[in-house]
């Protein structure tokens, strides 16, 4: 019960005081960092917490660059370019095929392939090396569709200097977001939506892109949802916004979800999935080496004191369902990010999923 003053009035000062110990709890569980940081970053903004994201992103964007490109800037001249606008020469294509690679099959070429993965663009140590891991694993599975998590701002610009040979869609420009990565070469963007959690607390939303693959009608949809144990009712309110979209898509065009879901298998049995959607995970047989993509017992990113082994990255498919269109099956599942990077740590706390699917 607020305390009442001298002449009456209630007193709002502990009300002020537990909204701001809200929002220190919510900036330390999105940007990963202690109480101390968060009231500092949160106090310089005004206690807005979309612009103390972005200032506390921010403090990290000049030193990921100078990582990237401390190599090729040593001479005064290359450290006069560096202040210049990039030109289209800068622009080196990270994740365009080798020219050893092999030319595929015409069975491989007519399979739709995909990453989804949580690059965890909010620890920004060796974020420079790591965002050049995720650029090596687009080279060895040329995968055509990615979808991304947590990413933050200097990660995208990243993306966009070194993975050019990929549309890259965005679902936010502040704090951290969702993204995918569609291959120019392959996939036909006809547009995109983002579609907003009215009870979210972690900036979170569902990104929604209508695509075009050797012919067949796809709709692309990515989100991270809800995390921590603590936000399940929430997480499920989304899930359910997720299942409701997928279902109602028209029946000539098949629908693939990917992302971090952050669910436990108690929640998905309580929402329940439509009857036509499937969990790709469990199409394909419940693989053992496939179920665990945030494991902290093999994955050293982060320094926790137990060991957490969870499939919260899922991929969810509903075909189309129209005669004579084609229905899209998974055929193919594994993780990836798996081996470490120069720098001693791996390309995000999460392992990615790597699928492929074909036309039936």
């Amino acid at each position: 019960m607020a305390s009442t003053s001298a002449s009456g009035v209630p007193s709002r000062v502990s009300d002020v005081e537990e909204d701001r110990t809200r929002l220190c709890d919510q900036f330390s569980a999105i940007a990963g960092t202690d109480g101390a940081v968060a009231q500092c970053f949160l106090a310089e903004n005004d206690w807005e917490m979309e612009r103390a994201l972005n200032s506390f992103f921010e403090a990290d964007m000049e030193r990921v660059f100078a990582e990237d490109f401390e190599e090729n800037n040593s001479s005064p001249q290359n450290k006069r370019q560096k202040t210049e606008k990039p030109s289209q020469d800068d622009c080196i294509d990270l994740t365009r095929d080798s020219p050893a690679a092999r030319k595929p099959s015409d069975e491989d070429d007519s399979k739709l392939s995909v990453i989804s993965w949580n690059v965890d663009g909010l620890d920004t140590d060796n974020l420079a090396e790591r965002a050049r891991g995720l650029c090596s694993y687009l080279v060895l599975y040329t995968p055509d569709v990615v979808f991304l998590q947590e990413l933050i701002p200097p990660y995208v610009q990243y993306l966009k200097k070194r993975a050019v040979s990929y549309l890259i869609i965005e679902a936010g420009e502040e704090g951290y977001f969702t993204g995918m990565m569609l291959k120019k070469s392959r996939v036909k963007f006809l547009e995109s939506e983002i579609v907003n959690y009215p009870s979210t607390q972690m900036m979170r939303n569902l990104l929604v892109a209508q695509v075009a693959f050797k012919g067949q009608k796809l709709c692309l949809m990515t989100s991270h949802l809800e995390s921590c144990k603590g936000h399940a009712e929430e997480r499920m309110k989304q899930l359910r916004v997720v299942m409701q979209r997928m279902k109602d898509a028209p029946d000539d065009v098949s629908v693939l979800f990917g992302g971090d879901t952050n669910l436990r298998d108690t929640e998905v049995a309580k929402v329940g999935l439509p009857s036509s959607v499937c969990d790709v995970w469990e199409r394909l047989g419940k693989q053992e080496h496939c179920r665990y993509t945030w494991d902290t017992k093999a994955n050293s990113n982060k320094t926790v004191p137990y060991v957490s082994r969870c499939r919260f990255d899922r991929i969810y498919l509903r075909p189309a369902t129209q005669e004579g269109v084609p229905r899209l099956g998974p055929d193919h599942m594994a993780l990836v990010g798996l081996e470490k990077l120069d720098c001693g740590r791996y390309t995000s706390d999460h392992w990615g999923i790597y699928c492929s699917f074909t036309a039936e």
